[in-house]
């Protein structure tokens, strides 16, 4: 057999795994987001005008949100070496997929580390913010600190991506997203009105236009 012959599957191989690891990517944040949503319109008690996507943690259901956040970062590490072998090469080909990588383990470690109860959530909680934070909730803002900053510049790496790569439309919508989560996100740290409200639209965005991109490549490599 000869060496074009064996090189001829495992590239086939090697196809079809990249692939894969885009499907991952792509589905990710949609789920991630329907299962958070899903418990949001649900749980008694919960407000999302008032708490935050991530108190839904807590509680005796907590556990639900605490796997839909171990899942969701699961599949978002496995999506970046999808969009590390996709992008190899291209601009932002280095820098995209690390940064969705670090996104994907910051999810994790909110999973793995959770908010304090509050605001009245769980039902029983006594209204307004605990007068001090839990170990736990701190780890949970740090994790979700670096997780939302690694997310936004992966939104402006891939406007570079795109510009370099002359798709101006996919350019442009991914400077948007990346505006809308800082914003979203800056309102909600400023404690302004509904701030978990904007914070959830802006992490909700930059997500599903990861996944929209993850779509995207896969498509492409098809």
């Amino acid at each position: 057999m000869t060496t074009l012959q064996h090189a001829a599957p495992t590239t086939a191989a090697a196809s079809s795994s990249t692939r894969t690891l885009l499907t991952l990517a792509a589905v990710a944040a949609p789920l991630w987001a329907a299962v958070s949503l899903a418990q949001a319109f649900t749980r008694d008690g919960f407000d999302l005008t008032r708490h935050p996507l991530s108190m839904l943690s807590t509680g005796l259901l907590g556990w639900l949100q605490v796997a839909n956040f171990l899942v969701g970062g699961a599949l978002t590490v496995a999506g970046a070496i999808g969009l590390r072998r996709a992008m190899r090469g291209a601009p932002g080909g280095t820098w995209t997929p690390r940064l969705v990588a670090v996104n994907g383990l910051g999810m994790m470690a909110a999973g793995v580390f959770s908010m304090d109860p509050g605001d009245g959530f769980p039902v029983g909680t006594p209204a307004g913010i605990p007068a001090e934070m839990s170990w736990h909730a701190v780890l949970h803002m740090v994790a979700g600190s670096v997780s939302f900053t690694a997310l936004i510049a992966a939104c402006f790496v891939l406007g570079h991506h795109f510009s370099r790569t002359g798709d101006r439309g996919r350019a442009i919508a991914s400077r948007i997203v990346g505006v809308v989560f800082i914003l979203g996100d800056g309102w909600a740290m400023s404690g302004g009105q509904a701030g978990s409200l904007t914070l959830a639209v802006g992490t909700l965005t930059g997500m599903l236009w990861v996944s929209a991109v993850a779509a995207h490549l896969r498509k492409a490599a098809s």
